[in-house]
């Protein structure tokens, strides 16, 4: 069959060279795609969220399997649009991917399913704001309402800190009209777990659990990124605790949602904390995580085109059970200078050293174009994500930082110490 993957992400790279593997696939497309997907599969010139030339290129080609990057994807509806044309989709509808795409509205399903989460409270002016996060001392999270590429997230220390953050989104409108909207909600402490589901509205089979880093720099400092790395499997995570996670967070979400009319088919992401209290939910994604797409899928041995067309036709329950690489796998982003501030990035730098990589490294591309008669030059704030897998965590971060330091580039930048915590 022929299979189309949407997006133009380090992610969607990951999906395009998961899909390449199956044998059920005759030829891959990636629309837009980037500069490295363009060697694995066919690169389309159309956007993300161009709902009508999607609809016409799957017609046209007549398309087995497409699969939803990114949640810009999501949330155009391109979902509703395959699915009422016929399509096996990969991806939620655009009503159930408002799990992603409003805040208030994940919190609130959050509240009516009895999954563990933060308090909280939805904010349209900031003095009511300030003064929630007053009584709290300051210690809290504000978020935008809605889609940010994953920046929207202020964690504040203190009062002045959640002032500024919640002035930034409802005064300065930081975030446009993702921020009109915001929800605080008090800050919890612990450590970090990402999991991923898929699902087909009814069935959910967990995928490798997973750590992301979402600061720019070193030692968890610097601004709030889309993801400057990830391991998998995490440090402190079992199966009981992924069998946890899946019974307290991922069904009653699946099953709330399908209770008010939004059958959710895809990839649900659940990002949570391990507090001393136990699991707390931050956030869901309808769609793979990005960067933790990249250490997952590598350790992922069945034919991922198979499970996404089981999601997709609703007979995930007849579907064998997953196989994984016991290895480790570790993702190490290199980023663009001065990400994630988009204002004071130079984009369209040379890329070297790519055709160099040691044994073993996997590279996958997102801001990244071709250029010709230069060749490969940057496009975006996450330039590449080097991944290695290992033995061990340490084998594999060796593998993943190796490669990340062999990418070279005007301004160029990553983070050392992902997965350290596991070595």
């Amino acid at each position: 069959m022929k299979v189309l993957v949407v997006g133009s992400g380090a992610r969607e790279h990951s999906l395009v060279w998961k899909c390449v593997q199956s044998d059920l696939v005759e030829r891959v497309y990636c629309a837009p795609g980037n500069g490295g997907t363009g060697g694995m599969a066919r690169n389309i010139p159309i956007g993300a969220s161009d709902v009508v030339r999607l609809v016409d290129f799957a017609k046209r080609e007549r398309l087995g399997l497409v699969v939803l990057g990114p949640e810009a994807a999501v949330d155009a509806g391109v979902g509703d649009a395959l699915r009422h044309a016929g399509f096996n989709v990969f991806g939620p509808d655009r009503g159930a991917g408002r799990i992603e795409s409003s805040k208030s509205f994940a919190k609130e399903l959050m509240g009516r399913a009895g999954i563990p989460t933060a308090e909280f409270q939805t904010f349209t002016a900031p003095g009511p704001a300030k003064a929630w996060a007053r009584e709290r001392d300051g210690r809290v999270a504000v978020k935008a309402d809605g889609l940010a590429r994953g920046k929207g997230v202020v964690v504040c220390e203190n009062v002045e800190e959640a002032a500024k953050a919640i002035d930034g989104m409802l005064v300065e409108e930081r975030f446009g009209r993702s921020g009109k909207k915001i929800v605080v909600e008090q800050r919890l402490e612990g450590p970090e777990l990402s999991l991923l589901a898929v699902t087909d509205g009814m069935e959910v089979v967990a995928l490798a659990p997973a750590r992301d880093y979402k600061r720019a720099h070193d030692g968890d400092e610097g601004a709030n990124t889309g993801g400057m790395g990830a391991y998998s499997p995490p440090k402190g995570v079992d199966d009981a605790l992924v069998k946890e996670v899946v019974e307290r967070v991922m069904r009653p979400a699946i099953a709330e949602l399908a209770a008010s009319g939004d059958e959710f088919r895809g990839v649900l992401y659940a990002g949570l904390m391990l507090t001393a209290g136990g699991i707390r939910t931050l956030e869901f994604n309808a769609r793979f995580g990005d960067p933790e797409a990249q250490v997952v899928l590598p350790r992922l041995r069945s034919d991922f085109v198979a499970l996404a067309l089981a999601a997709s036709k609703g007979t995930l329950a007849a579907h064998p059970e997953l196989r994984w690489n016991d290895q480790a796998c570790v993702g190490v982003v290199v980023a663009s200078g001065h990400y994630p501030d988009e204002a004071a990035m130079k984009l369209g730098h040379r890329i070297h050293g790519l055709a160099e990589m040691p044994p073993g490294v996997l590279i996958f591309h997102a801001g990244t174009r071709f250029e010709p008669g230069t060749g490969l030059v940057t496009d975006g704030g996450r330039v590449v994500t080097s991944v290695g897998l290992g033995d061990s965590v340490a084998q594999a971060r060796q593998t993943a930082l190796a490669g990340a330091r062999q990418v070279r580039f005007e301004g160029a930048f990553f983070r050392s110490d992902i997965a350290e915590e596991a070595v």
